[in-house]
């Protein structure tokens, strides 16, 4: 058993990959995460908008229109989570 088959068998949690969707391209996320559902994959999505939103209004950009698509290991999408469900709307 080489060391990639171990490494295999010990993976217990799916693999998600956050794929960031521009208006004009999609940015792949070619390592994934492991994670334990689809709903931890949709926090984690948040999480990553927030963090992208935050830079970019540091450079004086919006970026609120993009979308991250969540695929599966076979690259199937699951969800899109618009970068707007990272924030609750103001005054």
């Amino acid at each position: 058993m080489t060391d990639a088959d171990c490494f295999r068998e010990r993976r217990l949690m799916p693999i998600f990959h956050l794929n960031i969707a521009t208006r004009t391209t999609v940015i792949q996320d070619e390592e994934g995460a492991e994670l334990v559902d689809l709903a931890e994959a949709r926090r984690e999505a948040i999480k990553d908008a927030r963090g992208l939103m935050s830079a970019a209004i540091l450079q004086g950009r919006d970026i609120s229109h993009r979308h991250i698509e969540i695929c599966d290991a076979g690259g199937n999408l699951l969800l899109k989570v618009p970068f707007s469900a990272a924030y609750e709307g103001g005054d």
